[in-house]
């Protein structure tokens, strides 16, 4: 009989919580360790509709990258996180959550970004944290083709990016907010770089640094582990039926 604390030990091995980042809140998140899994659910978020999926189903724990909660002082139905913990206990679903341990974990986020957009890892962006890969591609690619190519790989309903007239070979990836590493990205000798979340002056950096940069969406840069997860426990607990949430999406829209 598998339970939730099994799957937390075998995802704690691939992606251990002592890597996490100091501010973040990684584990299991609800519910209780010596629950019975028969099946599971991943998904990059907890979210209501998540939820449901999972009970309807008849899931007994969903396994996500972001977190259900940081710091939670109360549990109601009057914010959105006490909402979604009190659905989980209610319809008895657990909640492991594993994020940026699993942003650095070898085979983990960033290096399911790589190779969705079809780079050999090289290195890694962020020394001190694990986070962010660097990697070359097989041969140069126009920068102009290597657009439609990102936003077919990633799913993503839109990209922002800068253009610096350079072919994309060396490549640098950061699922999720990874603007700030635009400086580490041009060190490492990149042409390019992809990531999310990228504000306004970040855009203006790339321009001057002469770096071509791509905001393919945090969603979407970082969605990409779901099948990993999930591959990860089939492989583990062959017995249980895990299966890739179908009702979490991009929450973006472009015109």
């Amino acid at each position: 009989m598998t339970t939730v604390s099994d799957v937390f030990d075998v995802l704690n091995e691939k992606a251990p919580v002592e890597t996490k980042m100091s501010f973040d809140n990684v584990g299991l998140l609800v519910g209780r360790g010596s629950r019975p899994v028969t099946r599971i659910v991943t998904a990059l978020d907890v979210t209501e509709q998540v939820i449901e999926e999972a009970a309807d189903l008849g899931a007994e724990l969903i396994v996500s990258h972001h977190p259900i909660f940081f710091e939670l002082k109360s549990v109601t139905d009057g914010d959105q996180n006490g909402s979604r913990v009190l659905a989980l206990a209610e319809r008895g679903i657990a909640a492991i959550c594993m994020h940026t341990n699993l942003d650095a974990a070898a085979g983990g986020v960033n290096d399911a970004l790589m190779a969705a957009l079809g780079g050999a890892v090289t290195g890694i962006l962020e020394p001190d944290t694990g986070i962010g890969r660097v990697g070359t591609l097989p041969a140069p690619v126009p920068f102009a083709d290597f657009l439609p190519f990102v936003k077919q790989a990633l799913r993503s309903n839109g990209l922002r990016y800068h253009d610096a007239g350079r072919p994309v070979k060396y490549l640098a990836v950061c699922g999720g907010s990874g603007g700030g590493d635009i400086g580490l990205a041009a060190a490492a000798g990149c042409d390019t770089f992809v990531t999310a979340d990228v504000k306004y002056s970040q855009f203006q950096e790339a321009a001057w640094r002469g770096i071509n940069l791509i905001d393919g969406d945090h969603f979407c840069t970082e969605n990409v582990v779901v099948p990993v997860l999930a591959g990860w426990l089939r492989a583990a607990f062959p017995d249980v039926d895990v299966r890739v949430s179908q009702v979490h999406r991009q929450t973006a829209q472009f015109l």
